[in-house]
């Protein structure tokens, strides 16, 4: 069956050059696949002309592609923000962390008071580590060398890869956000549609 999201995947990755070996899909992304959703990392063709080393995120599509060279990429999947939190535009990874700390934002904080009751009337900063909602790793994205407070990152929900779940971040599996952070350099364009 066609759908929206299969329609812009397949309008944007001509086809599949080869799989990325070496990536395990945990079991709750795999109900996704029925949909035609795949999050495996593949090296793919695309239509629209972007220079290498930069990030193309089609949100609607729920895939982040990281040009190679010209019209090829490796595609990713991802989690993307809810309704009314998505981040689009084009930014800059200005910094990048392994295991990195995280603190919701303020905003988050009055969103959602109970799901972030142990940040309420603090300064706690969740130490980077499995547990930490950022996972593996994390590359901020800035906008004229201001954080826009937005994220590519790993996560510790891997059932939310292919949906609409977050407060506005890129989230990926921790195994593909790994691989993607050792393939950029700060400095990396990234443009959200």
């Amino acid at each position: 069956m066609i759908n929206r999201r299969t329609f812009t995947a397949n309008a944007l990755a001509v086809g599949t050059v080869a799989a990325a070996s070496g990536f395990a899909v945990p079991a709750q992304v795999q109900a996704a696949n029925e949909e035609g959703f795949d999050p495996t990392p593949q090296f793919v063709r695309i239509k629209k002309q972007y220079e290498p080393g930069e990030i193309l995120i089609l949100p609607q599509s729920y895939y982040l592609y990281f040009v190679t060279e010209k019209r090829k990429a490796v595609r990713y999947g991802v989690g993307v923000g809810k309704a009314g939190l998505e981040f689009t535009g084009e930014a800059v990874i200005q910094r990048k962390r392994e295991w990195p700390s995280w603190r919701p934002t303020a905003e988050m904080i009055d969103r959602s008071p109970g799901s972030y009751s142990r940040f309420v009337d603090n300064r706690y900063v969740q130490p980077g580590g499995p547990e930490n909602p950022l996972g593996a790793r994390a590359l901020y994205l800035y906008q004229n060398g201001i954080d826009t407070y937005f994220r590519i990152h790993g996560t510790n929900q891997p059932k939310t890869i292919g949906s609409s779940a977050s407060n506005g971040c890129i989230r990926m599996l921790n195994d593909h956000v790994v691989d993607l952070y050792e393939r950029v350099p700060v400095g990396t364009r990234v443009t959200v549609l």
